[in-house]
This record gives structure tokens, sequence and C-alpha cells, in this order.
């Protein structure tokens, strides 16, 4: 539980400088940007990015991005190779997380890095969240505002249905415009550009901003979002569904018959990223399994299915 918190207050999108208060003292503050709500926490502090792990239940292997204003402040914590400068300059304040290695001395939380050699940073476009960081004048980790594994909250309404009394506060800023996770990319040594993963920002306009193909994660946890087992539902998933069994609801796409609800009826990929999460919290609070159509793999399409997979995969189950 967040240190002293008895209950969650909601703050206003003008509260900046109080929410920035609370954060100085050690709090954790949820907060929306473009993408999704936000759990913050100071970066610079061991204590609070633990207190991030404990309210989230997240396996402490798995890194936190640090959010920041600007690239002026990512480059005071990381060395950026000329590929993140480029891709910053392109996408920045925006949907994209770059890793790049942590400079001696920067003021990050070991804890938030996961014990790596690299950090993850990004600057979010949202207005509330750009107020926050200003007014806080330091990094935020802040991973997105859920227990851990569970989906990814695109409402203040979605951070107080899983961390209510765990955090000291939510600034609601309304629902979130992407509705997915940014896209994170690494680099290797020689300085060419890894997807560590996809998200809301497609991977074909990363590669046409670097003139170059995009390379594969590789093996092992080197960015946020790389677990197996993530983003998950309580009910059962399954995946390209061309109808619902009996006892399922049907998260459709493009207008599938008999869906209970349906991402974006025109096929919009767009639409279905924004809607993907708000609607499979809808539909796990109904109970009972969830059937997905197919997703086109294209876009962010490719996002979309790799939170599905996620979703869907083998997981334990807490007890009752």
């Amino acid at each position: 539980m967040d240190k002293g918190a008895e209950s969650t207050r909601v703050l206003g999108p003008g509260d900046a400088v109080e929410a920035a208060a609370l954060l100085r003292a050690g709090r954790l503050v949820a907060f929306p940007t473009e993408t999704v709500y936000g759990l913050g926490g100071d970066g610079a502090s061991d204590e609070a990015v633990a207190a991030i792990f404990a309210a989230k239940g997240r396996p402490s292997f798995n890194p936190l991005i640090l959010h920041v204003a600007d690239e002026e402040a990512a480059a005071r914590l990381a060395h950026l190779p000329e590929g993140a400068r480029r891709l910053a300059a392109r996408f920045w304040p925006g949907p994209l997380t770059l890793v790049a290695p942590a400079r001696a001395g920067a003021p990050v939380s070991l804890l938030a890095r996961a014990g790596l050699e690299t950090v993850a940073l990004r600057v979010p476009a949202h207005p509330v969240a750009q107020a926050l960081l200003r007014a806080f004048g330091g990094p935020l980790a802040a991973p997105s505002a859920n227990p851990s594994g569970r989906i990814s909250p695109t409402t203040a309404a979605h951070v107080l249905a899983g961390l209510s009394g765990r955090i000291a506060a939510v600034i609601d800023g309304g629902a979130c415009p992407v509705g997915l996770e940014s896209a994170v990319v690494g680099f290797d040594d020689a300085g060419a550009a890894r997807l560590l993963r996809p998200g809301g920002l497609p991977a074909e306009e990363i590669e046409a901003a670097l003139a170059a193909p995009l390379l594969p994660a590789g093996e092992g946890i080197s960015a946020p979002g790389q677990l197996l087992s993530h983003y998950a539902p309580r009910a059962a998933l399954r995946l390209a569904a061309a109808s619902p069994a009996p006892g399922e609801a049907l998260l459709g796409f493009g207008g599938a018959a008999g869906a209970a609800l349906d991402l974006s009826p025109a096929g919009d990929l767009q639409e279905a990223a924004a809607n993907l999460f708000a609607m499979l919290h809808a539909l796990d609070a109904r109970g009972g399994p969830i059937a997905v159509s197919p997703i086109p793999e294209r876009g962010l399409g490719r996002a979309i299915n790799d939170r599905l997979r996620r979703a869907a995969a083998p997981r334990e189950r807490s007890p009752a």
C-alpha cells in the first residue's frame, strides 16, 4: 500500500502542483498520458519505486519507464545514440519509449532500471502529464496504473477499480486518446534499432524515420512490457474467433456478427487500439470467457495482437 494512504483522492487536470507535492513526499499518483494512465512515483527514489512495485504486484525484473518533460531532460539521464535522437526529434512528445545506456550518476533508481545498464525514457504528449512533470521537476517512474498483469487503464475509473486505497491520488484527465502503451525501441552496440515492444506508434512509421528496418527484440527482459503473461483479464481469452462459443462474450472487430462489443465496426485499427483496454475491462466485469475476433497483423494491429497474445497466455491464478 502507498505510504500513509487510507483512501485515494481524485484530483482534477489543474491540480498538478498538488500532485507534485504528493510525489515529492514519496507518495504515488496516477496520471493520464496519451497512451494509458501511468502510476507515477519519484524515479530517483528507491522507496517510491518499491512502492510502485508493491502497489502493482509487479515482478522486480520488469523495468519501469521513466517519464520526462523533454529530450533535454532525457539526455541528462542517458547516452542517446544517433538513432534515438533522430526518433526523439520526430516523435517526442508522443507514444514512443527509447531505451539507452544510463549515464553514470544519473538520478534514476536502480530498482526502476531492474538492475539493467539501460534506462527506458519517454516524453509524453498529454498536457496533464506535461504539467505534472514540469511541476515535479524530475523523472517520474510510471508503469501503467493497474495491478500487474491486468488490463491497462484508459480512464481514472479503471485506475480506481484496481488501485483504490493503494495509491495517494489519481488525476482525472478523461479518456486516453491513443489507448495503447508506447512502442519501445532499443539500440544494439552498433546503433541498430530493435523493436522491444510494439505499441501506440506503428513500427512502419519508426522504420520510415530511421530509413532502416527494425531488428527483433532478441532474448531476455530488456524493456517494459516483455513478460509473456501480461495485460490479462481475469476471464479466459480465446483469440482469432470466427464466432462466440456458448457462454462466451465476443469482442468483435470490423462489424463481427454476434459481438457483445466491437473494437471498430468500420475496421479502423486506430479506433480499435483506443478501445482495446476499455472494452476488455467492460467484458471482464461481466464475468465469463471472452472470445476475440481476428485482428489484422499490420500497423497498430501488431501492437493490439501483441497485447491480446499476452493477455491470453497461460498464467498462475491467485486463489479466490
